[in-house]
């Protein structure tokens, strides 16, 4: 390869990362600084909704030891329920074989803790953040609702839903033992809001399965009198 094409290619190549450091960049900003008036840290100041959206993740780290991510989403779950800030939870996640299913664990994690059985609702379809999102309103029937997820995973919820259509808002669950809701944003997450910025305005996403429209419906004795 002649010297000249060797230069030229390598300019390419160094515009093109640049170019996607600087498109990450911008999402980034994009999706925190559009939803961080509808990420709420105080549960007191949390806007009512029926339904609460758990999101899920494993119950167990790699090395075994129970997750924090997983038991901070289940203690804000009971949390928002009990003090009257969502009237059911739905459970997403993913269950791709028989050893491992994100909403049955949430699911008994959420009855162990006291919660109705009638008042939780799996999903079943949850494969990622974006199909959770999209089957609260397709196949759920919801326009509105709570997220429930630490922090870092709340900006991207939040930005889905309502950049398509819907009045989300997000509860920050602790992303530690102690109870701390975390500063650190994993550099995971960081690609995972570009990518979502992708899915909505370049790829047009579909969720992975949708099937049938399940509509919530809330016990009787829930409703308000």
């Amino acid at each position: 390869m002649k010297p000249s094409v060797r230069r030229l290619l390598r300019r390419w190549l160094l515009a093109g990362f640049f170019g996607f450091a600087l498109f990450v960049l911008l999402c980034n900003r994009w999706v925190i600084n559009s939803t961080d008036a509808y990420v709420f840290r105080n549960w007191s100041l949390l806007p009512f909704n029926d339904v609460g959206l758990v999101l899920g993740t494993s119950k167990y780290l790699e090395s075994g030891k129970p997750s924090p991510a997983f038991n901070g989403r289940i203690h804000s779950a009971v949390e928002l329920y009990s003090a009257g800030k969502v009237r059911h939870l739905i459970v997403s996640g993913a269950n791709p074989d028989s050893t491992y299913n994100e909403p049955r664990a949430m699911y008994q994690a959420l009855t162990k803790a006291g919660i109705p059985e009638s008042a939780i609702t799996m999903d079943f379809a949850g494969f990622r953040t974006f199909d959770s999102i999209v089957r609260a309103r397709e196949i759920f029937g919801l326009t509105r609702f709570t997220v429930i997820t630490q922090k870092y995973h709340a900006y991207r919820a939040v930005f889905i839903g309502r950049k398509l259509g819907m009045q989300t808002v997000a509860f920050v669950a602790p992303a530690t033992a102690d109870g701390d809701q975390g500063r650190r944003h994993p550099i995971r997450e960081v690609f995972a809001r570009a990518k979502a910025v992708m899915d909505i305005f370049l790829l047009r996403t579909e969720p992975k399965f949708l099937g049938q429209p399940e509509p919530i419906r809330l016990a009787p004795e829930a409703e308000p009198t």
